[in-house]
């Protein structure tokens, strides 16, 4: 049998109640970890302009504290947005209206046509990052996103913000589409698909970064024995 290339990998499910115990049960707030998690894929990147390309979810919202962090910094950086602003709600809401606050920009594509013209139009920032899609896309990709990704130019580099959008989580496979980064900075742990045969096609070098989850809230046996000690006061 041969050793996964990453034996601490957790499954969508997995992660999602690993964040779940985080923020619900001890109590660090979410937009702490999306705070974590925007710095450490800023402070990955190369150095040059940067293109951000931001879906409606918690993966946009690190995109949006990337996007801050850049324009504090001084660096050029252009963020396009396949969904409307009314819709970004939630921890994601607060660091895109605080990337705006202070003089940042948007670019809003939400049609297919409108979503391939400003992807291309990134063809000449020197790294883009992907923050369109995390964790819990399931089914083929379409809409705005697949055309996003079927016009992702293939000269500078791409960043993947926890895995590249259109990658099932699980399998390690595309939805139909997905992104081809050269980097993908997987948030906490690594993704069960990463061990699939292949999957590094997609995912480029894999580097974990730590944004403040207890490595007690992945483990079921250790939370449930920390949970009747310290949580059911």
């Amino acid at each position: 049998m041969t050793t996964p290339r990453f034996p601490e990998a957790l499954t969508a499910a997995q992660m999602r109640e690993a964040d779940r115990r985080c923020i619900e049960e001890l109590g660090i707030p979410g937009a702490v970890l999306m705070n974590n998690a925007g710095a450490a894929v800023y402070h990955a990147l190369p150095a040059g302009s940067i293109g951000i390309v931001c879906g409606k979810g918690n993966n946009g919202g690190d995109g949006y504290v990337v996007a801050r962090l850049a324009l504090l910094d001084g660096r050029a950086v252009q963020v396009v947005l396949l969904t409307e602003i009314k819709s970004i709600t939630g921890d994601a809401r607060i660091f895109l209206d605080a990337y705006r606050r202070l003089g940042g920009t948007v670019r809003v594509a939400t049609s297919e046509a409108a979503a391939a013209e400003a992807v291309a139009a990134l063809a000449d920032c020197d790294v883009l990052v992907d923050a369109m899609l995390g964790t819990g896309v399931s089914g083929e990709v379409r809409g705005p996103i697949r055309a996003a990704i079927d016009a992702w130019p293939g000269a500078p580099t791409t960043i993947a913000v926890d895995l590249p959008s259109g990658l099932d989580a699980d399998a390690g496979s595309p939805c139909g589409a997905c992104v081809r980064a050269h980097t993908t900075l997987t948030l906490q742990y690594p993704k069960a698909g990463f061990n699939t045969p292949g999957a590094s096609t997609w995912t480029g070098a894999v580097v974990v970064a730590d944004i403040g989850i207890p490595s007690i809230c992945a483990h079921d046996a250790a939370w449930a024995e920390h949970a009747a000690k310290h949580l059911s006061r």
